[in-house]
């Protein structure tokens, strides 16, 4: 607990720390706003946070390369709602490899040679087929979600959705101590909040979809749920 908590408040100067409830690597790799969990092996140190999120893993703060102190960084990072994808991998501070992709923004880095698991990916051997009536064919040649498991896998060991492997690390098993990390001024909170204010009043009414036999995605009604 206190390596892993020293290690939080180096990585966040100016952020008021405090213990919160812990948690597991499979049921809290994506945790709140505001909570990082954290657990420190030995030889690896596990972070998952929302404010260690970077579209760019080129940009990556300093202070987050020197807690590394010329270990190797594995990144990843997925986001459901807009199919986001990025993951990357540092040696020694250099970063060596790394991805960011979603279909809204395309490709927004793209540094180093692809490891074996991309190839198939960004050959196109694994489209997209199932779409949303009227919309367009998927922009991508592959769903980097579906890739984002991959390199979840092959850079973590373990994968969120999908059929484990029998070598897989069992993630429900790896604890993590979880650390609140608040803005003691409540600046940042209250910047947050009126931004979700703003985007929840410019969206519609909820819409309903399902699979249907052809693989397309039909919209449905309440009706239709029973």
């Amino acid at each position: 607990m206190g390596e892993a908590e020293a290690v939080v408040r180096r990585l966040s100067p100016g952020y008021e720390v405090t213990p919160a409830a812990g948690g597991t690597l499979l049921e809290d790799c994506y945790p709140p706003e505001d909570i990082v969990f954290v657990a420190v092996m030995p030889g690896a140190t596990v972070l998952c946070g929302r404010r260690l999120v970077a579209e760019t893993p080129s940009e990556l703060p300093e202070h987050l390369l020197g807690e590394a102190a010329g270990r190797r960084i594995l990144f990843h990072s997925m986001h459901s709602v807009i199919d986001a994808l990025t993951f990357a991998v540092c040696e020694d501070g250099r970063l060596i490899r790394s991805l960011s992709v979603s279909p809204d923004t395309g490709i927004v880095e793209n540094v180093g040679e692809p490891f074996l698991f991309e190839r198939p990916y960004l050959a196109g051997e694994h489209p997209v087929t199932s779409v949303f009536p009227g919309q367009a064919p998927y922009p991508l040649p592959f769903h980097p979600l579906v890739l984002g498991e991959e390199a979840l896998r092959a850079l973590f060991g373990f994968v969120i959705e999908g059929r484990p492997q029998p070598d897989d690390v069992d993630a429900d098993k790896v604890h993590l101590h979880g650390f609140r990390v608040a803005d003691p001024t409540g600046r940042e909170q209250e910047v947050r909040e009126a931004h979700l204010r703003e985007v929840m009043s410019r969206m519609g009414p909820p819409r309903r979809y399902r699979m249907g036999p052809d693989g397309v995605m039909q919209e449905v009604g309440r009706d239709d749920l029973s």
